[in-house]
């Protein structure tokens, strides 16, 4: 058995063994406001739920390993004392997943994730719309675990109104464990899904992806693509040229013939099977063909 002293190893890889055996972990997707009013949403894997009465959260947004900064969500909720935790299900997994790239401060990550921001109640972070449970909490406390980077931060939440979409609901107005469809984070690329098991996302581009924002109207509003299929197609850092596209139709008969149908509908389909073998590129390419 290998046995390791986490004092004696690099910070990277000892977060890597933790994540890689302590799982899966339920998604803290967290709504905040900076002092400027300005949103931001972000989510976190490092959370879960530790009192019914009062009801408490806790999640921690971690120190960067890399240069010892903190996140904009741990920095809003010091400042203002308020948060919304939104519960993550299969349906939002890929916006979720473009949301956490970390762009500058101030960028809207409900634009750019494609994500839909309704007001609260009680606090003023929005809501996701789209996420089947919402919890809007005040921060009772933030526990800093240490200094260095990877130190996490507690953030102590206490929910003072929740959200519940009534389509997860059973019969007895219970939450339904397989209409909810949660999804929790594994190690590395990994998540795991209420019974269906493990499945792949990559991560976010190390640069910026353009997100859903910079998708062009008629494909942001297809028929046929669905927030996931949206999710992909903002996670990279520019589009193909009208070159590569027209390359990419030149070689293939197949999209040949279903360009000259002038048939929207088979196109987005088509872009959606390579969608699903997450050949973002060649989806794009198909999508660019027909504009």
């Amino acid at each position: 058995m290998l046995s390791i002293d986490p004092k004696e190893i690099a910070i990277p890889k000892l977060h890597g063994y933790l994540l890689g055996a302590i799982g899966p972990r339920p998604i803290a997707f967290a709504s905040t406001i900076d002092v400027k009013g300005r949103p931001n949403l972000s989510p976190f894997s490092f959370f879960n739920v530790f009192s019914a009465n009062p009801p408490i959260l806790i999640f921690s947004p971690a120190r960067r390993v890399r240069n010892n900064t903190t996140k904009h969500t741990l920095e809003n909720a010091e400042a203002t004392g308020e948060v919304v935790i939104n519960v993550v299900n299969y349906d939002i997994v890929q916006q979720m997943s473009l949301s956490s790239t970390e762009y500058a401060e101030g960028v809207d990550e409900f634009k750019k994730s494609g994500l839909t921001a309704v007001r609260s109640e009680k606090v003023k972070p929005f809501r996701v719309k789209e996420s089947p449970v919402q919890f809007e909490c005040f921060v009772k406390e933030v526990t800093k675990l240490g200094t260095e980077g990877g130190a996490g931060n507690l953030v102590i939440c206490e929910v003072v109104k929740m959200h519940i979409e009534e389509a997860v609901l059973d019969e007895n107005g219970i939450i339904d464990q397989h209409k909810i469809d949660l999804v929790a984070r594994m190690g590395g690329n990994w998540y795991s899904r209420a019974n269906m098991g493990m499945f792949e996302v990559p991560k976010p581009l190390s640069s910026l992806g353009i997100g859903v924002d910079k998708i062009p109207y008629e494909i942001k509003n297809s028929k046929v693509l669905t927030g996931n299929d949206l999710g992909k197609l903002g996670n990279v850092d520019a589009l193909p040229s009208s070159d590569e596209v027209a390359n990419f139709v030149n070689k293939s008969i197949g999209i040949k013939a279903i360009l000259s149908a002038d048939d929207e509908e088979k196109v987005h389909l088509k872009a959606q099977e390579y969608l699903n073998k997450n050949e973002v590129l060649s989806a794009w390419k198909v999508l660019l063909a027909i504009n």
